[in-house]
């Protein structure tokens, strides 16, 4: 299977949804993208699917306020989730996120897979973890996506990938082994499409 032609062939922005009365009709699988506000999620969207602007990529973190539904190749639809730890939102908002994630995350039968993007360089967060937890407790599986794999030292990314996968004995619906990628030197990104489409199969 050509996965790439399938990220590539068609992206169609589908809905978005900060309230769980504008999620969308199910209708494919869904693969979810969550990950810090400033962690590349937007960039590596944008590299996976060949397009310079599906998803929104800002130097303000905290862009992406809602879940972000798009169409890939009519095969399933990605999820691009709120930016969390570095949004300069109110207390309020954070806190109606969380509750609305938490529930998209439990309720919604068409969530095939989530994925959670770590910077290379800095390893997990107390942020990445509580997202982790969310994960584990909805039972979704997930993976960690380690990005800007370029721009991590050798040393440093051992040693990140070492403390990963630690923390991923500890949780029972992770994939135990981080994935690497780089939006700029494409690292990774055809092995993380056929990850998607085997999900979604």
């Amino acid at each position: 299977m050509d996965t790439e032609k399938i990220f590539t062939s068609k992206c169609e922005f589908v809905a978005s949804a900060d309230t769980l009365d504008w999620l969308p009709d199910v209708t494919l699988p869904e693969i979810a993208f969550a990950g810090r506000s400033n962690v590349g999620k937007s960039t590596l969207i944008n590299a996976l699917t060949g397009r310079k602007k599906l998803a929104r990529t800002s130097n303000t973190p905290g862009r992406t306020q809602q879940l972000n539904f798009f169409n890939i190749g009519d095969v399933f639809h990605l999820v691009d989730m709120p930016g969390y730890g570095y949004a300069k939102v109110s207390k309020s908002k954070i806190k109606n996120w969380i509750k609305v994630l938490e529930k998209y995350l439990k309720g919604r039968v068409s969530l095939r897979l989530a994925l959670v993007l770590v910077d290379s360089r800095h390893g997990l967060k107390e942020s990445d973890i509580e997202m982790m937890d969310l994960l584990n407790k909805a039972a979704v599986p997930y993976r960690i996506i380690l990005t800007k794999a370029d721009k991590a030292k050798d040393n440093e990314l051992d040693k990140t990938i070492q403390s990963v996968e630690k923390q991923l004995q500890k949780n029972p619906a992770a994939f135990p082994n981080p994935h690497l990628t780089s939006s700029d030197k494409k690292i990774g990104l055809d092995e993380l499409r056929e990850i998607i489409y085997q999900a979604c199969v």
